[in-house]
């Protein structure tokens, strides 16, 4: 992929309500997606099977050899990408293990320097910590060995690799879905036409045809999400766009991000003041669907309304937060933004009011969003270390106080709106390399 580039999602919506039979047609291949990937699951996620992951054609040939396909009938286009999404995911899995493992190795004062030196290079060669999680002899390229063996030397092994085989039990988890919820689909399983899009069925030579709301056309690999209660789809669609360079964005922004004024910058600028709304009204028609649908669980068998409705609200909260950020990057022509890293939102402590709508705190949205852009206009993106940020004065380091959503210093008579204080300190942070790496 050339450097200028980056991979975004499109989505495409199907337009009116889908047949019922061709619905059927199409969850029939979701439910054979999901039972090839609980397959490969069960059979290629354990440790024993490490080896087999990389690059994956092992697995392929196992696969084509077990004869499920032919059990299942499912066409060869969606069982090979069934099985790949499925090792992606276990390869994801470890990975996310091996971070785990990292992690707990840094906090880790138990052990000596030597002793995490030698964890960490275990981790980084993946032939390594196969053979270390199947208890066989570590045998590495030459110049690896090499390196391996002066480690070694250093600290015992079998202490360390016992350690090893813990942390792996402990934080690495199997497997399974139980969710239809769509497929991928090659493309040669598709053919876009006639305003909409025919996707191959588990018959010969027969197609589903869905109408579209759009009359785009793709060349790539899809995601078809499904819908069979409201009897529509969804088409996520991968496609790699052209990186913006701006000459004229040269400044550095720090932000401070809040829950009802979405983004605070060190000079009071303000944008997303309407979020606070967006998001109470949101949290309150919860609140109160929650408590009703509880009370009357019996008679409220279908919830297609209230899913429907969820959806409205959540379309328009995300098509007003990315109006606001694309506001933000075009006013401020930042080159630099520094934001704070965020710690998880708690929940308790205020009234159930404030935590329903901290738990719809669109945080996660945001962050993602701003990441997405600032990729797409060439804008560098930096997290900085968080700790007493909010407390500390930008003016003088000291402590302050807060009151009434304003920032005071005792020490030196600063004050200021607490989030521009806040995203103050996020740019000295930034500016200064207490940065997250």
């Amino acid at each position: 992929m050339p450097p200028e580039t980056i991979c975004k999602t499109v989505r495409q919506y199907s337009s009116g309500r889908i047949p019922e039979q061709d619905m059927k047609k199409l969850q029939e291949i979701s439910e054979d997606y999901r039972k090839v990937k609980n397959y490969v699951y069960a059979r290629y996620g354990g440790k024993q099977s490490l080896s087999k992951l990389y690059p994956g054609y092992t697995v392929q040939n196992e696969m084509t050899k077990s004869g499920l396909r032919i059990d299942l009938n499912l066409p060869a286009v969606y069982f090979y990408l069934a099985v790949f999404d499925a090792l992606g995911d276990i390869k994801s899995q470890w990975t996310r293990t091996k971070a785990k493992i990292l992690k707990l190795v840094k906090l880790n004062d138990h052990l000596s320097e030597e002793e995490k030196h030698y964890i960490r290079f275990v981790l980084k060669i993946s032939n390594a910590f196969e053979a270390v999680l199947n208890q066989k002899p570590i045998r590495l390229p030459c110049n690896m060995q090499e390196n391996y063996d002066r480690i070694a030397v250093q600290v015992d092994t079998e202490k360390l690799h016992r350690y090893l085989c813990r942390q792996a039990r402990k934080y690495y988890v199997k497997q399974h879905t139980d969710k239809t919820a769509g497929f991928a689909i090659a493309e040669r399983a598709y053919r876009y036409g006639d305003h909409g899009i025919y996707i191959s069925t588990k018959e010969k030579r027969k197609r589903v045809f869905v109408p579209l709301t759009d009359n785009n056309k793709y060349k790539n690999q899809l995601y078809i999400k499904l819908y069979p209660e409201e009897n529509r789809i969804e088409i996520k669609v991968p496609v790699y766009v052209a990186v913006r360079f701006h000459e004229d964005y040269k400044n550095q922004v720090g932000l401070a991000v809040g829950m009802f004024i979405m983004l605070t910058t060190d000079t009071g600028h303000s944008y997303g003041r309407e979020l606070g709304k967006y998001q109470m009204t949101y949290a309150e028609w919860m609140r109160k669907q929650t408590k009703e649908y509880n009370h009357n669980r019996a008679e409220n068998p279908g919830r297609k309304k209230y899913h429907a409705k969820k959806k409205r609200y959540e379309e328009q909260m995300h098509s007003y937060i990315n109006h606001e950020l694309n506001r933000f990057l075009k006013t401020e022509q930042p080159k630099t933004v520094y934001i704070v890293k965020l710690p998880k939102p708690k929940m308790g402590g205020v009234n159930k009011k404030i935590n329903y709508s901290v738990s719809m705190w669109q945080r996660g949205y945001i962050r993602n969003r701003l990441t997405q852009k600032c990729k797409e206009q060439s804008i560098e993106l930096v997290e900085v270390l968080g700790k007493n940020i909010s407390s500390e004065c930008s003016c003088c380091g000291a402590s302050g106080y807060k009151k009434d959503g304003n920032f005071f210093c005792e020490a030196c008579g600063y004050h200021a709106e607490e989030k521009t204080n806040t995203a103050q300190n996020v740019l000295k942070r930034g500016k200064a390399g207490k940065i997250v790496r």
